[in-house]
């Protein structure tokens, strides 16, 4: 029997790292109904389809909603959806919407909103796409139901329709989801449990989020995406603060309650504060990535791509990312260490001792002539910048003319949708990070894909990579799975299309009397109260 996506994961959940939370002399207290909170970056995209980036995705799920979700048990349950059913030779699926659900215009949600939503996130998510090429028709019932109805049976299409990181499939009003997917939606209104007040978003400044009272939770108990997304404050404000130490000290005098996503560096002094807890909530962990652009030169060399992996050392990332090697570990695989699909096989060429001359005789192999290297970063994203710093470093090293081009995350974000040539706005190199769901295995692992132009940002392009993705999706069993993806990384360190650079954990920092925060890989603001 094949393994469903959330089998691997809940054969593979990451135990939890510890932290203990020592008392300070801090006072300060906030009250109200709103909750001010500053997020791992400045928000300045709004489509969770566009981009994968994660402060988008955290904004999407403030506002929009999903026909299914992932508990912490890793079960795909309805959540827009009241159920489904199956026919009995297992090629359609039939979804009913639950009662209640309104746009936050008043309108009702309809089946057509759900149909033409799934097709357009299907265009850029991989699994997604992936399914689709999988389906028949997808058929309008009535206004509460509609029907999937597949060419062969595919066993994950529960688990694609719960995706839970990005993209996740989210469902947006038909007018909106007719954008095409390669341009950015230009009205943000959702079903979900709180609105976006769009009057109030100050890029750079803040983002503002009401509670959405016409929204209809759920009844069971909120886990993960799934369950009531009950809202228990009147308004929440994302608060952006680049600088790290104003930040730490708005936390410390509670004039902001929650802090997403502080530095490692700072851990320790918030940890000292008897009125903050520092909490991993994120059990599976992150993993850092450095991505090329494949289309242009240098790096449409697959030889410039491996002269990175005989000088990248994984324990220096972990300690610009993390601060404390006991928040992470290196990770020598395409996919998430502690997971099924996990291995170490091919990696030999990255954990072997550091070679700058092997660096150099690939770069001087690959007809390199010296042409600039652009290698993005963003200074409001500690983990972003502290990647790009190391990266540009070792490129250095090896006779690459590299030079770091700084901005904030969101203009990151839309700069490396840009596949013209660095005198035209584009880049070779950019920094992210991924959580451990969203490189579990070959469905999921954006940066893995191959398909080029119609992939993700960097547009990696190996048919080889595809075919192995294919035959994984129609592998037998789970052995075969296995089998396939150690092939599928040993193809992945000959042509390199993405280096891991580390896995590592993300604390997060909140007032101790904020309760109710959700433990889990996405950042979910429903549940959460302030004493």
């Amino acid at each position: 029997m094949k393994l469903s996506f959330s089998s691997v994961l809940k054969a593979s959940a990451l135990v939890a790292a510890a932290v203990l939370l020592a008392p300070s002399d801090a006072t300060a207290q906030s009250g109200g109904k709103t909750l001010r909170f500053i997020p791992q970056s400045d928000l300045r995209v709004l489509d969770p389809i566009w981009t994968t980036g994660y402060v988008v995705r955290n904004h999407a799920y403030m506002i929009y909603d999903v026909l299914f979700a992932v508990d912490a048990d890793f079960n795909v349950k309805p959540q827009m959806a009241e159920g489904y059913t199956l026919s009995d030779d297992k090629l359609t699926y039939t979804i009913t919407l639950r009662d209640g659900l309104k746009w936050h215009d008043g309108a009702p949600v309809t089946s057509a909103d759900a149909i033409a939503s799934l097709e357009r996130w299907s265009k850029k998510d991989p699994f997604g796409g992936t399914l689709y090429q999988n389906v028949a028709s997808v058929e309008k019932v009535n206004d509460k139901s509609f029907k999937i109805v597949l060419r062969k049976p595919f066993p994950l299409i529960m688990d694609a329709l719960a995706k839970p990181s990005s993209n996740v499939p989210f469902i947006m009003p038909e007018r909106v989801a007719k954008t095409d997917a390669n341009e950015q939606i230009k009205e943000t209104i959702g079903s979900g449990p709180f609105r976006f007040v769009a009057g109030e978003w100050v890029p750079g400044v803040k983002a503002v989020y009401a509670k959405n009272t016409d929204y209809v939770p759920r009844k069971e108990p909120p886990s993960w995406g799934s369950g009531g997304k009950v809202v228990k404050v009147d308004r929440v404000e994302w608060v952006t603060i680049p600088d790290t130490a104003t930040a730490a000290a708005a936390l410390a005098a509670g004039e902001v309650d929650w802090w997403e996503q502080p530095p490692g560096d700072l851990v320790p002094l918030l940890s000292r504060n008897r009125d903050i807890k520092v909490e991993n909530i994120d059990p599976l962990g992150s993993i850092g990535i450095v991505r090329f652009n494949h289309l242009h030169p240098p790096f449409n060399n697959p030889k410039m791509r491996q002269a990175l992996l005989h000088v990248i050392n994984q324990r220096d990332y972990l300690l610009g990312i993390a601060g404390d090697e006991k928040n992470g570990k290196p990770c020598m695989s395409f996919f998430t260490c502690g997971t099924p699909m996990a291995s170490t096989v091919g990696s030999e060429v990255m954990s072997a001792a550091r070679s700058l001359d092997k660096g150099k005789a690939l770069v001087a192999e690959s007809g390199y002539k010296g042409e600039k290297v652009v290698v993005l970063s963003a200074t409001d994203q500690p983990i972003v910048h502290a990647q790009a710093l190391l990266t540009t470093d070792a490129l250095k090293k090896i006779g690459v003319n590299a030079e770091v081009a700084v901005s904030d995350w969101g203009t990151l974000l839309n700069r490396r949708a840009n596949k013209e040539t660095n005198d035209k706005g584009g880049w070779n190199i950019f920094h992210t990070w991924w959580v451990g769901t969203d490189l579990a295995n070959p469905a999921v692992n954006a940066p893995m894909r191959g398909n080029g132009e119609r992939g993700w940002f960097g547009w990696s392009n190996d048919e080889e990579l595809e075919k192995l993705r294919t035959a994984w999706f129609d592998a037998p069993d789970v052995a075969a799975q296995k089998k396939i993806a150690e092939d599928i990384q040993k193809r992945g360190w000959e042509v390199v299309p993405f280096i891991p650079t580390a896995q590592f954990i993300l604390p997060t920092a909140f007032r101790r009397n904020i309760e109710g925060v959700i433990i889990a890989p996405v950042t979910f603001l429903w549940n959460v109260e302030k004493k």
